[in-house]
């Protein structure tokens, strides 16, 4: 099975001879570094949109959004990925049109979009949830198809064994995305208003660096008095 760059961080970590603080330095390390591999694709992929939602991204040249609406829908979808690939964003708020996969498609991508941030679920587990456990590999083959990759998660699905498995931008992009959902916080509270929210929404980029707390669960913020926000719903995440 083919180990990330955390994985091998925490072998070393528990090895003898480690030092105090290896473990801390090495994940902000991969952190860091994921960022950087992921923050350089951005400016090599296109998005297409309609009024609906995001409908296409691809690393290769495509056409413009026909109508404004649709370019508003895109710009937003890019400026969503931007904060995504900074670990400053742990869910997509733009919305998508898949409008034109076929049914079974639609399915495999619901099924993906299930997934939470920094888990990952194998085939198999896909194909049981749409109710299709023997269509494994034309589950992956829907997944390598994703017009949505990204906002449409299908980088947390992996094979059964744990490797990595297929991915359209590549095993390097799929594994750096994983490193990076491990290390980006999903849930952060504002100790001034005690509201929780998920990493991304519009009212953490109002929050003073001071008064940024970070949970594990909304369970747990709820535990000490904080209440959900109402904009981003973190108790449905």
């Amino acid at each position: 099975m083919k180990t990330d760059r955390i994985d091998d961080i925490l072998k070393r970590y528990f090895q003898p001879d480690a030092e105090p603080g290896d473990l801390a330095k090495g994940v902000l390390m991969a952190a860091r570094a994921a960022m950087r591999g992921t923050g350089r694709l951005l400016g090599k992929i296109s998005i297409q949109a309609t009024p609906e939602g995001v409908s296409l991204i691809r690393a290769e040249p495509l056409e413009r959004p026909a109508t404004a609406a649709a370019r508003r829908v895109a710009q937003r979808a890019r400026e969503e990925l931007a904060e995504y690939f900074q670990g400053k964003r742990a869910f997509f708020s733009v919305p998508v049109d898949l409008s034109e996969a076929p049914d079974f498609q639609k399915k495999v991508l619901a099924a993906a979009r299930s997934i939470p941030f920094g888990e990952v679920r194998p085939y198999a587990w896909v194909a049981q949830r749409i109710g299709h456990p023997r269509a494994v590999r034309a589950v992956g083959t829907a997944l390598g198809r994703n017009p949505v990759p990204f906002i449409v998660p299908c980088h947390r699905v992996l094979q059964t064994g744990g490797g990595l498995g297929g991915y359209l931008f590549g095993m390097d992009v799929k594994s750096r995305l994983l490193s990076l959902e491990r290390t980006t916080p999903v849930y952060e509270g504002c100790a001034s208003t005690h509201i929780v929210c998920r990493v991304g929404c519009v009212h953490g980029r109002h929050m003073r660096p001071d008064n940024r707390v970070v949970f594990a669960s909304v369970d747990d913020a709820r535990s000490v008095g904080y209440r959900p926000c109402k904009v981003c719903k973190p108790q449905a995440a």
